[in-house]
């Protein structure tokens, strides 16, 4: 790992939502590129929002990812925020809870596909800055680059139905709207 400190962010609902970004953000966390962190709240809208999104798959296996997300980052759920969401205004108040999380961890990043919805006005006061995934992941790859390369790997190896070549992994992640993550991988293609 790289002797940079690493950052500590509190991951939004809408990243968890795809199994691929949600593996590769936990694989990163546990290569300790980053820290991550979450709310019970945070875990129930992307639970919920993916049964309700897909209502054939199975809910114990989504639990089951839950609670493996629980134990591979024990220190990933953040509890004791409420009382700052009352202080806090946001475009969507149904977010306050995601900003108030990172206030009470000690977050200087959340990492959200909603950026719109966490104005820079905002969070730029408390220290706190908003990535939209594909910026952190790439900012990891520059800032913790040993660790985030190892969590590249290990999620890569993790596909195995279908498994991917690294070409066809970094095209994946373009599909996903990851354009520099992979622009960034295809440079170290021999690497992952």
């Amino acid at each position: 790992m790289s002797e940079a400190t690493v950052p500590v962010a509190v991951l939004d609902a809408n990243v968890l939502f795809s199994a691929s970004l949600r593996h590769l953000l936990i694989w990163l966390a546990v290569t300790e590129a980053f820290d991550a962190r979450w709310t019970a709240a945070v875990q129930d809208e992307w639970t919920q929002s993916l049964l309700a999104d897909q209502p054939h798959l199975d809910a114990a296996k989504i639990a089951r990812t839950r609670q493996l997300m629980d134990i591979f980052i024990p220190d990933g759920l953040v509890a004791g925020y409420e009382a700052h969401i009352p202080t806090l205004t946001l475009p969507d108040a149904d977010d306050r809870h995601v900003l108030a999380a990172a206030i009470h961890c000690g977050a200087s990043i959340i990492v959200t596909k909603n950026l719109k919805d966490f104005p820079t006005s905002v969070l730029a006061a408390l220290n706190i800055e908003a990535m939209h995934p594909d910026a952190f992941v790439g900012r990891l790859l520059d800032e913790q680059p040993e660790a985030a390369i190892q969590a590249v790997r290990c999620h890569r190896a993790d596909l195995k139905n279908p498994p991917r070549s690294p070409a066809e992994y970094i095209a994946a992640l373009e599909m996903q709207n990851m354009p520099a993550t992979a622009a960034t991988l295809r440079l170290r293609l021999a690497d992952i």
